[in-house]
This record gives structure tokens, C-alpha cells and sequence, in this order.
């Protein structure tokens, strides 16, 4: 029962944010987009680098 009380919860959060975002939002011009891409690329791969490293210390 918990974890439906937690699902519930966590739906309700993802809804708000995403009607908020709808509401207040604001398109991103297209050098920023490409700006945050590069930024995005990075993380996910130094993220999946050090997931890798913690799995074979582990």
C-alpha cells in the first residue's frame, strides 16, 4: 500500500511540473539548445564512465 501511496505522490509531482512548464515555459532559442546539448552528451558519459569504474571496484 505504500508504494501506491509513493506512485501516487511521485504522478501528481511529474503532472504539476509538467502543467507548470506548459504554462510558464518559454521555447529555447537554438544556440542554447545546441549549448545544453554539448553540456548533456558530457554528463551522460562521465556518468556512465563512473557507473562502469564503481561496477568493477564493487
Amino acid at each position: 500500500m505504500t508504494l501506491l501511496i509513493i506512485l501516487a505522490i511521485v504522478f501528481a509531482c511529474v503532472a504539476l511540473m509538467v502543467v507548470v512548464g506548459e504554462k510558464y515555459g518559454k521555447p529555447m532559442e537554438p544556440g542554447e539548445q545546441a549549448k545544453y546539448s554539448k553540456w548533456v552528451r558530457i554528463l551522460v558519459f562521465a556518468l556512465i564512465i563512473i557507473a562502469l569504474l564503481k561496477a568493477i571496484v564493487e
